[in-house]
């Protein structure tokens, strides 16, 4: 049984889940194939269909995945916050902290989430030039949405984190993923929600984002 949402109401209340994660309840493979079906209409660069989705759900593969995804978490990530993106970060009071708690509820439980999708596409950008690497990830990206888009429609939620960043090569080592030609775009826990009245988010005002004619 799919939600009903208007166009709107679906873009715009598309959360991360994190603590809301129902990890009790397994997910249908019927579901998660139609999602990729759906996902695999956005657009792709030169029609060349590039991408590919991986999804894991056998609980030991899931217990080592989830390893990899608490030892990445552990390494920092990428770039620390600029001065610019601080108050960006903090405009809406208690946001981050809520992100913060509902980050480590993913990293307790991880293993415990139903699925994991993990997106890739084939071609990697290191040292590519701005023209690749926009084909490449413009052509995966958009897919991720959807699909996300797909499940929230489904009673399923997501969170989109870049885990597997710091250990790529390991995970796809673990799922078999040919790493010298193959990225893999982001790791995606998935579950039904505990309950489906997910809201707009706190954003910084339009006038901060939207430029006319020029920057």
């Amino acid at each position: 049984m799919t939600l009903d949402l208007t166009p709107d109401q679906l873009l715009s209340t598309t959360r991360a889940a994190r603590k809301r994660l129902d990890l009790d309840r397994p997910v249908p493979r019927s579901l998660l194939e139609e999602c990729v079906d759906l996902a695999t209409q956005a657009p792709t660069g030169r029609n060349r269909q590039r991408r590919h989705f991986i999804v894991v759900t056998d609980p030991d593969r899931r217990r080592l995945i989830g390893d990899i995804f608490r030892r990445a978490l552990a390494t920092g990530g990428g770039r620390p916050p600029t001065e610019r993106d601080l108050p960006r970060m903090f405009a809406h009071p208690g946001s981050m902290e809520r992100i913060s708690d509902g980050l480590r509820h993913l990293h307790h439980n991880i293993h415990r989430v139903p699925a994991f999708v993990i997106p890739a596409i084939e071609g990697r950008t290191e040292g590519a030039s701005v023209l690749d690497q926009s084909m490449t990830w413009g052509s995966i990206l958009p897919a991720v949405w959807s699909f996300m888009l797909a499940a929230r429609v489904r009673r399923l939620g997501t969170v989109w984190t870049t885990a597997q960043g710091p250990l790529e090569a390991e995970l796809a080592d673990v799922l078999g993923v040919p790493h010298d030609e193959v990225m893999l775009a982001a790791f995606i826990p998935l579950a039904f929600t505990i309950g489906t009245d997910f809201k707009p988010a706190g954003r910084i005002p339009r006038e901060q984002v939207l430029h006319w004619e020029q920057w």
